[in-house]
């Protein structure tokens, strides 16, 4: 008997919730998609501008946090037809990027990146960064982020001296508030055996109202197993006082799943 059978599992993503209920389906598990991500929203003005600002300007470093957002930018600079210039003024940046779909982007237009976050993490870029900037004078730094966390790196660079660029070519919506009180009562009563989340975007908002805080955490340590995609969302479960978190050796929708399903099977024995 496969471990999911008899198991329903909450699907907190938008983009691949179709992939990995599938995924789920398979193992014989029931889906329930409840999505809380927000709707993105790509900032094609403010994009275009973050763009002519990067050619106008001097910068010592380009950081990229997220593959949408080194994407989004790259668009817009074709849309304006700057993107050669764009791509020939990266060659000559020294880059900071982070995550895997960054690295994919980072690839296809033949750059070389300076640092690369080892665990797919800001934390740890932000400290190969400090050992980078240490003796030497502050640097200008262009900052591709988005609208979760985007202060809060600035804020840190600057904090270290640093003159900070703040880019931010996309952003979220709130999610429908619906589906978020639907995720949250389903957590509570644990009428779900699991929640998937793949984005800590996700974990912030079904923790972004305080009172039910405890509650959801009280279930999630009792029998709802929290499931993340990789480290930097299971280290948004986990700052929120859930002790066990489940997550995937490699970062990837399958790999989840299969972890679900051995987690099961191990608690079937």
């Amino acid at each position: 008997m496969n471990g999911l059978a008899g198991k329903k599992i909450g699907v907190a993503a938008v983009r691949a919730a179709k992939e990995i209920s599938v995924l789920i389906e398979k193992q014989s598990g029931t889906p329930v998609i409840l999505p809380i991500q927000g709707r993105q929203r790509l900032n094609e003005d403010i994009s275009a501008q973050n763009i002519t600002d990067f050619l106008a300007e001097d910068f010592d470093w380009a950081i990229f946090t997220t593959g949408i957002g080194a994407r989004t930018l790259t668009d817009s600079a074709e849309g304006i037809g700057l993107q050669s210039r764009y791509i020939d003024k990266l060659k000559e940046t020294q880059l900071a990027v982070r995550g895997s779909k960054t690295m994919k982007w980072i690839k296809e237009h033949g750059l070389n990146p300076v640092h690369v976050s080892e665990d797919g993490t800001m934390d740890n870029l932000l400290t190969a960064l400090d050992e980078e900037y240490k003796g030497k004078s502050p640097q200008r730094i262009f900052l591709q982020a988005y609208d979760l966390d985007d202060h809060k790196l600035k804020e840190i660079l600057e904090e270290y001296g640093h003159s900070v660029y703040l880019s931010r070519p996309y952003s979220y919506e709130k999610p429908d508030a619906l589906v978020v009180e639907q995720l949250k009562q389903s957590i509570i009563e644990q009428s779900l055996d699991a929640i998937v989340f793949t984005s800590k975007t996700q974990v912030k908002n079904i923790f972004a109202e305080p009172n039910q805080g405890k509650q959801l955490v009280a279930a999630f340590n009792d029998r709802v197993l929290a499931v993340a995609v990789g480290k930097v969302t299971a280290k948004e479960l986990e700052s929120n006082g859930i002790h066990h978190v489940l997550q995937p050796e490699h970062q990837k929708m399958g790999a989840m799943i299969v972890a679900i399903d051995h987690h099961y099977r191990r608690q079937n024995v």
